[in-house]
């Protein structure tokens, strides 16, 4: 039974059967939901996305995303959770749900993707921090299983040894396939034999896996493997993200190929702001957002749109700030704006007038917005 549910967009919930819940370290946990026959295409999914789940914890319902680990090609739902603390939302969920209980599951949604080219030689780069391994253990499967000429490279941090998940797997994928996939762990909190593999993914550690894994290139003598690589990925807390998304656009790669998927309610921009505005001050801002008009007015556009909006107490559907999630996604209807990044938009919805308001800066005195996308 199909249930319409509002999360920002209206989304479509259907009701699934766990069959699968296995308790990965002290505070990690994996579910898989059947998906029936009669679902199979309602649950199609790319490599990288995520499900958001309907569920009772302390004493009311929430709706939680949570990122795929399966590819595709496996045909079910499994998912990886951090339990952060005992009060947690995700601890709820744990303690209080089983094999064979039904839960309420959000068709795949985001844009943590990539484009499949199973016909190219392709050099693909992972960086993840602890539960941030999830949706690049979908990629890494996919690509793995799609595309023979593809290799990867997989840079992979956590506090000890005891906390890292899916290290199972993640030897096993590189054990079965030769040189395509290489695997590198870090720990933050514990000692290592090897002093390189000690200590945090930042900008300063990736100066080092460049010049120290990354520097011969067995395929090509007169370049790195850096120097090969098509596209980045990075899941992790914010503060990584930004360090190490700077960091690859600082060393070649152009931003449009540096993927990054946020965990977390992340407040600062990811790449500094590069251009500056003429000051406009007292903006009409009108906007639709559930079914209700408002209007309001913005001292100056000194700050993005949203950040206005949520100071004066609106409701705004967000997440990160930060132009990754798209849950502040709406439609310019009137009035002019820059959109200063865009890690979730397409090409064709920029052109219809989409933007994010936690990424766009008002250039005219009146804006007219619709958040009611569905």
């Amino acid at each position: 039974m199909e249930q319409q549910i509002y999360k920002g967009k209206l989304t479509k919930f259907h009701w699934l059967k766990i069959t699968k819940k296995e308790e990965l370290t002290k505070n990690t946990f994996s579910l898989e939901f059947e998906i029936p026959e009669s679902l199979k295409e309602n649950f199609k999914f790319d490599a990288g996305q995520f499900v958001s789940i309907k569920f009772h914890s302390h004493t009311k319902d929430v709706i939680k995303d949570y990122s795929m680990t399966s590819a595709p090609f496996e045909e079910k739902i499994a998912l990886g959770i951090k339990i952060n603390s005992p009060e947690s939302d995700a601890s709820a969920l744990f303690r209080n749900y089983n094999i064979g209980d039904e839960l309420l599951v959000s068709e795949p949604g985001g844009r943590f993707t990539l484009v499949s080219k199973p016909s190219e030689f392709r050099t693909i780069v992972g960086f993840a921090a602890g539960i941030g391994i999830t949706p690049i253990l979908s990629h890494f499967k996919n690509i793995l299983h799609n595309e023979p000429r593809t290799r990867l490279f997989l840079f992979f941090s956590n506090r000890t040894r005891e906390d890292l998940i899916y290290r199972e797997q993640l030897d096993n994928l590189a054990r079965n396939c030769g040189e395509r996939l290489q695997i590198f762990y870090f720990y933050s909190q514990e000692k290592t034999s090897n002093t390189f593999f000690h200590g945090r993914l930042d900008d300063k550690k990736l100066s080092l896996i460049i010049n120290q894994i990354l520097h011969l290139d067995d395929t090509d003598e007169e370049s790195t493997i850096w120097d090969a690589v098509d596209d980045v990925l990075i899941c992790g807390k914010g503060d990584m993200i930004k360090k190490l998304a700077n960091a690859c656009y600082h060393h070649g790669i152009p931003k449009k190929n540096i993927h990054f998927e946020l965990f977390e309610e992340y407040n600062d921009d990811i790449y500094p702001v590069e251009k500056e505005f003429p000051l406009i001050e007292n903006i009409k801002v009108e906007f639709k957002m559930f079914n209700k008009e408002y209007c309001t007015e913005l001292p100056d556009n000194n700050d993005k749109i949203l950040q206005q909006l949520l100071i004066q107490k609106f409701d705004v559907p967000y997440s990160c700030k930060s132009g990754i999630c798209g849950s502040c996604e709406c439609v310019l209807e009137e009035g002019e704006v820059e959109l200063l990044e865009n890690e979730y938009l397409t090409e064709k919805e920029e052109k219809k007038g989409h933007i994010l308001a936690c990424m766009s800066i008002a250039k005219s005195k009146k804006i007219k917005l619709n958040f009611d996308l569905s």
